[in-house]
């Protein structure tokens, strides 16, 4: 497990944990998008239907890929 900081929606601070894989992964989809983490956090934070961050960030990363095969 790693630790991310990110800033949600430019004011709140907060860490994820989340597995080196995943922040590869989010790393990656926010390339692709020409965001930034902190603006694919935002989103992923404002469309969220889990409580955890970590979870939901786990779960849209896998229906992202999901989504591409």
């Amino acid at each position: 497990m790693k630790k991310l900081s990110v800033i949600i929606a430019g004011r709140h601070q907060t860490s994820i944990s989340l597995e080196a894989e995943f922040i590869d992964g989010l790393k990656k989809i926010a390339q692709e998008n020409n965001m930034t983490i902190n603006q694919l956090v935002t989103e992923i934070d404002s469309k969220r239907e889990h409580e955890n961050l970590s979870s939901a960030i786990r779960v849209y990363i896998l229906k992202h890929l999901q989504q591409q095969i």
